[in-house]
């Protein structure tokens, strides 16, 4: 493991801040002509001939000429609404694409942000054929107190949603949302949002500040009506590149998504970031007495979990740094990794709305060879639940040029936790705190899944700084599993990388289990 320690902090409020549940509809804006008035019938906008080859073919032509964002026209009257007033206003239901058709999706379009700079298209595609959605006012709803006005109003977009019946056959559940920027976000069953996933990091935590692409224009597939799938191609626009996206999604037990990309670089590009994924962690066990908090845990995920090539399984607990951190693994591109949520028991939080014991996981999987690099993980230092304060993604060695094209191809799944190969213990528990005399501290790691005999197991342990001491394995009984249990002396150190497994002979019954410690 190579890691890097950064005394920069990031202060993008764009990168840190959480991307907001996409709860409120929004009306659809037409590519060419303005909205017509509410008296009026829906205009037909014109169709086109369309595919992800004709998408990717566009997306080269704009990466030959300097990016020129479509500013979101946003009616007057909108500026002249308080915050509150504009959060009346929402989708109508009962304008939702495909909702009196017999098909497995159906679509729902949300109006724009009131800050939001760049114009959103969503149109919809079938049989090789285009068709920007045309907005009406009747689309959305307003609440009484909104000024009458706004019900002849259109509103540009941020982005849609996507339902299905993933729970029950009666009812149609939000499962997918792409909105702002390049973020998007989904869940499986019995799951609720939480961490999101990018189309693209560039720059991140660099001290020249990040760069945020978008996705600016979307074409929906209409689904037949025996699809599991739906299929959406995005168009990606930023000052550095430009990008063509498929995404083929699959709810269910796993919502998983087939993401194939192309990317076309306006100018050199030495530090992206592929698969990006977006999460939220302030305390658990390790930390908590940093912050006043009644809850013992507060996070949408505890950790990073990566397969490196040779087969290797790690496990990176997260933390909330007084400074920010990046830390890389691996040197080629591993069989998997993401961000995952361990703690599944309600009362690891004991928060009844922010239910952070249902919030899903996100799996990388590469589907090709993407050779050269990283696996990097961001944790930026935050005293709130409500910043994305920790990214994951897989940074190339090599750098991008501009006149020549990038492909990637993933799979990206939304789960409670991926799945471990039988019979070897993960860490289910991490403890720390001072020893008594105050000069060290003390760490108690519980394993489960590799049973709870210790007869022919050891530790391998070791710190990257200070001294190890008064290391043990014993039975945990009470999880029919494992305890290791030491203590560091950090010898002045400002940081210090840990790494333990459990080994039978030379062989590995746990997977490795990796923390970053820093001197507050």
């Amino acid at each position: 493991m190579n890691c890097r320690l950064s005394s920069w902090i990031l202060l993008c409020a764009l990168g840190l801040m959480r991307v907001q549940d996409a709860t409120a509809g929004a009306p659809i804006v037409p590519h060419n002509p303005p909205a017509p008035p509410a008296a009026t019938p829906r205009p037909i906008a014109a169709t086109y001939a369309f595919s992800f080859d004709v998408l990717m073919a566009d997306a080269k032509r704009r990466s030959a000429i300097a990016y020129a964002p479509q500013h979101a026209n946003v009616p007057s009257i909108i500026d002249k609404l308080s915050p509150e007033q504009y959060r009346e206003i929402h989708f109508n239901p009962d304008a939702g694409i495909w909702r009196k058709e017999l098909l497995p999706f159906r679509l729902e379009l949300l109006r724009a942000k009131l800050d939001q700079q760049t114009n959103v298209i969503v149109s919809t595609m079938e049989n090789g054929v285009a068709q920007d959605l045309v907005a009406t006012p009747d689309m959305f709803q307003m609440g009484s107190a909104l000024p009458a006005q706004l019900a002849k109003v259109s509103l540009p977009l941020s982005g849609f949603r996507v339902r299905a019946r993933i729970n029950s056959k009666k009812i149609w559940d939000e499962f997918l949302v792409f909105q702002g920027a390049s973020y998007f976000r989904a869940v499986a069953q019995n799951l609720v949002y939480g961490l999101s996933a990018r189309g693209l990091a560039i720059d991140t935590a660099e001290p020249s500040g990040e760069e945020f692409p978008e996705f600016t224009h979307f074409w929906i597939e209409r689904p037949a009506p025996n699809s599991t799938e739906i299929v959406i191609l995005a168009l990606l626009e930023s000052p550095s590149t430009t990008g063509a996206y498929q995404f083929k999604v699959h709810p269910g037990a796993v919502t998983s998504m087939d993401v194939d990309l192309m990317l076309y670089p306006r100018s050199e590009m030495r530090m992206i970031g592929v698969a990006p994924l977006t999460s939220m962690f302030l305390f658990d066990e390790t930390n908590r007495g940093l912050l006043d908090d009644y809850r013992p845990e507060v996070h949408d995920s505890d950790g990073l979990q990566v397969v490196t090539q040779s087969g290797e399984q790690i496990w990176r607990q997260l933390a909330n740094p007084t400074k920010l951190q990046v830390s890389a693994f691996t040197s080629q591109a591993p069989k998997g990794f993401g961000l995952v949520q361990r703690s599944r028991q309600q009362t690891d939080y004991q928060d009844f709305n922010a239910q952070y014991e249902r919030r899903p996981s996100s799996w990388v999987e590469p589907l090709g060879d993407w050779g050269p690099g990283a696996v990097e993980l961001v944790e930026i230092p935050s005293g709130r639940e409500t910043n994305d304060n920790i990214v994951a993604f897989w940074r190339p060695t090599r750098t991008l040029q501009p006149g020549h094209s990038t492909h990637f191809a993933y799979r990206l799944s939304w789960l409670a936790e991926p799945a471990l190969p039988k019979s070897l213990g993960i860490a289910v528990g991490t403890h720390s705190g001072a020893s008594l005399d105050g000069k060290r501290r003390v760490f108690v790691l519980d394993f489960a899944g590799a049973g709870e005999k210790i007869d022919g197991l050891r530790l391998d342990l070791n710190a990257s700084a200070g001294k190890i001491s008064n290391a043990t394995l014993v039975s945990n009984s009470a999880i029919h599993g494992l305890r290791a249990n030491f203590e560091i002396d950090p010898k002045g150190a400002d940081l210090v990388e840990l790494r333990l497994r459990i080994l039978r002979g030379d062989s590995a019954v746990t997977e490795t289990w990796l923390y970053r410690w820093t001197a507050n």
